[in-house]
């Protein structure tokens, strides 16, 4: 165990032209939602594995599966945007880079707040969601469950900090819009697009380069 934050965040990655559709929306939806639309923008996932997530149920929640979540991470410059940025995945159909990625930051205790008053349900893993053998948690007292250490871990080529690292938060169904609190991206031209993407919202984050957030 290691000790969590006093007051963690979440990161949700999203390519740049996907932000129209989550203001148009008004909050950012799971991927069972998605499956059964259209939604604009570029999927930066691997398609098998968010398949798969449909169908990984969460232990802590009955009934409740990985993929009927909206999905963040507990720290940004993730496992996932490093195999966004090498782009030689196999499974992985993006082959855009990095650049266009933008970290949508959000505050954890606002987000769990917010998805109790609405009567939605949340947990947390302690390794990558889309793993079968990944546990789940639903209650703030175990946080401290989560290798807090990994999570922060900069150099992750360890096979156990690369899995831990890889914890998710999960959200039931959605997650509001006015809820992000900042806008990271990767250089100020980004910065501009982003702005521009989000211009027509009535909740506008605050939008900074965070070069330290990318590879």
């Amino acid at each position: 165990m290691s000790q969590p934050p006093a007051n963690p965040k979440l990161y949700h990655i999203v390519h740049l032209d996907k932000l129209p559709s989550i203001v148009t929306d008004g909050q950012l939806l799971c991927d069972a939602v998605i499956a059964q639309r259209t939604v604009g923008g570029t999927v930066i996932g691997m398609r098998d594995i968010k398949a798969r997530r449909l169908t990984l149920p969460l232990v802590s929640r009955p009934g409740l599966h990985v993929g009927d979540c909206v999905p963040f991470y507990f720290c940004p410059r993730s496992v996932m945007l490093y195999l966004i940025y090498r782009h030689n995945h196999p499974d992985l159909a993006y082959q855009g880079g990095q650049d266009p990625v933008v970290h949508l930051e959000f505050d954890l205790h606002r987000v769990v707040e917010w998805a109790e008053a609405q009567g939605l349900r949340w947990a947390f893993t302690l390794s990558n969601a889309g793993a079968r053998y990944a546990e789940d948690r639903s209650e703030l007292a175990n946080l401290a469950e989560i290798d807090w250490n990994a999570v922060r871990a900069t150099d992750w080529r360890d096979a156990d900090t690369k899995q831990s690292k890889q914890a998710e938060f999960l959200v039931e169904y959605a997650v509001p819009w006015e809820l992000v609190d900042r806008i990271g991206v990767i250089s100020n031209g980004v910065g501009l697009r982003a702005g521009a993407a989000i211009a027509q919202a009535a909740h506008q984050p605050q939008i900074e380069v965070k070069r330290d957030w990318y590879y």
